[in-house]
């Protein structure tokens, strides 16, 4: 790690060289990897390890590790998280919604919880005035959290929201009721306006670069078009019957 920061691990760092061009997904990963080290800064008066919590004097035992995993209660997973791992979306999409149902994004209060010297501005990137957490930058701020208006609009369902992520979640894929094609679509459309939502920020944040909530709104529909395409050769709707009535398309109206 140290011979990785010495390097230099900034946008054009020499840690980013390679020896062959790499692929687009690949190039999406450096991007992803090189977001998540930005903010990491070492400290040399401050030692870094590993503890094993289950017996911190001798350490790791594989026994006591077995033992704690076949006598131990299975822990009770989360109602929501199973609902983000999706054969239809992007493992790399999938995995942000996860993290922010665990709040587990590299958020500017998350960062200072951890300690990160470099973050000394917790402020939101839309100007808001107010930190940085994943609920108020998801839900309550008045830029990125608008987009959940819009998209409700544009699919013609109406709800009350809380301010709990993973209740927001649960709440949202049911805005239409039970039925499984429904439920599978605000699915979808969730995860997406999630993972364009951190892109949003990322980009505002680290390139500078700035797009409207109704920009992002088309990527929305154009990107869960591209979706459903891709994943059903006979959906033979174009962006004109999408943007109308997306339900219409998929067949549930």
């Amino acid at each position: 790690m140290e011979d990785i920061y010495d390097r230099g691990w900034e946008d054009g760092g020499e840690v980013w060289r390679w020896r062959r061009r790499l692929w687009a997904w690949e190039e999406e990963l450096v991007e992803e990897c090189r977001i998540l080290l930005i903010n990491v800064a070492l400290q040399t008066n401050v030692s870094d390890r590993w503890q094993w919590d289950l017996d911190k004097d001798d350490g790791y035992k594989v026994r006591d590790a077995y033992q704690a995993l076949t006598q131990r209660a299975a822990p009770i997973l989360d109602a929501t998280a199973h609902l983000v791992w999706n054969p239809q979306v992007p493992q790399k999409v999938s995995i942000v919604a996860w993290r922010l149902l665990k709040d587990r994004l590299p958020t500017k209060i998350n960062l200072k919880r951890r300690g990160i010297a470099q973050v000394t501005d917790t402020m939101r990137v839309s100007g808001c005035g107010q930190e940085e957490s994943a609920p108020h930058l998801f839900l309550h701020c008045h830029v990125f959290g608008s987009i959940w208006q819009h998209i409700r609009s544009w699919i013609g369902v109406t709800g009350v929201d809380t301010d709990n992520v993973n209740d927001r979640f649960h709440q949202f894929i049911h805005y239409s009721g039970h039925l499984k094609a429904r439920r599978s679509f605000l699915q979808l459309l969730w995860l997406l306006c999630v993972w364009l939502v951190w892109n949003e920020r990322n980009n505002r944040l680290f390139k500078n670069t700035e797009t409207s909530i109704e920009q992002l709104l088309d990527k929305v529909k154009f990107h869960l078009l591209w979706w459903l395409k891709a994943n059903n050769t006979t959906f033979v709707y174009g962006s004109q019957s999408w943007w109308s009535n997306p339900f219409y398309c998929l067949g549930i109206d």
